[in-house]
């Protein structure tokens, strides 16, 4: 047996999701593995009879964690097991899933496979914000998909400079922008008019959110990066900051935010097979016919 100890994790007040799980425990529990459950979890499932960690001895004790939901479940299971030897397996109770790619009716056959060490490994990076106000650090977040500039709950544009390495880029107003990871590009960048970047490039997007120019345009930078956007004294609102929409703080005229890659990774799995491009034509909709050579 490849992993020895499974974590479960599962999206909240889902019905289809306890369905799932409970699905995956009867196969699980047949298995030789230590089954172990976040207390999220638990709470929604009170009469499994797991152990129940926090995710951080889940993080310390599991080799695979499986997470049953949609994409914005991995996405906070990704910030929480980022760093760790760890790997993370996703079940889609969601819509798109992009990153959990397991579909229910495929569990036993799909996570059994896994089991047996026929899967695909694949590193993921994630983006580390920091705001500053007057030099010192008043917040930080890790983000899976993106960090995004927003003007919050008004609709107003917020006018911002933009550095990238210490070089000045561009003096902005529009509704925000987007710094997108790889793994992001699928997400809130791509409706912004991002580009679809394959998750293997190191690199990061910036994507305007609807400019007051027709000439700014998605840039593409090194994932080496740094990135450094810097509130103008122009606004009057207070921008957000948020992380994969998850976590989100309210900033002041003059604070700054600096984004760069983590050196955190990501160990996402996925069964054997798994090919990105199918899953562009899949959960996108592009043509499915084979090319004719």
């Amino acid at each position: 047996m490849t992993f020895h100890t499974v974590g479960l994790l599962g999206r909240r007040d889902s019905e289809s999701t306890k369905y799932s799980l409970n699905r995956l425990i009867r196969f699980l529990d047949k298995q030789q593995v230590t089954l172990l459950m976040d207390e999220e979890t638990s709470a929604e499932l009170p009469d499994s009879g797991l152990p129940v960690k926090t995710r951080q001895q889940l993080a310390e004790l599991c080799d695979l964690i499986v997470v049953v939901g949609g994409d914005g479940s991995l996405l906070a299971a990704a910030r929480a097991f980022a760093g760790y030897d760890v790997k993370l397996l996703g079940i889609n109770r969601g819509r798109l899933g992009f990153l959990t790619d397991i579909s229910p009716e495929e569990i036993e056959y799909k996570v059994g496979e896994v089991l047996e060490g026929k899967y695909d490994t694949e590193k993921r990076f994630l983006l580390s914000s920091a705001v500053q106000r007057e030099g010192r650090v008043i917040a930080e977040g890790v983000a899976l998909n993106d960090v995004v500039l927003h003007p919050g709950k008004f609709i107003r544009m917020i006018e911002f400079e933009l550095y990238i390495d210490g070089e000045f880029v561009c003096r902005q107003r529009s509704d925000g922008l987007i710094v997108s990871s790889p793994t992001g590009s699928t997400a809130y960048a791509l409706s912004g008019g991002g580009p679809i970047m394959h998750p293997r490039l190191d690199a990061i997007v910036l994507v305007p959110m609807n400019p007051h120019t027709l000439s700014s345009r998605p840039i593409v930078v090194s994932g080496s990066a740094n990135i450094r956007i810097t509130v103008s004294h122009s606004n009057h609102l207070s921008p957000h900051v948020t992380c994969d929409g998850q976590t989100h703080v309210v900033t002041q005229a003059g604070d700054s935010i600096d984004i760069i890659k983590s050196p955190r990774m990501l160990n996402l799995i996925h069964p054997r097979g798994h090919n990105f491009f199918e899953t562009c034509r899949t959960k996108l909709g592009w043509a499915s016919q084979t090319g004719k050579h």
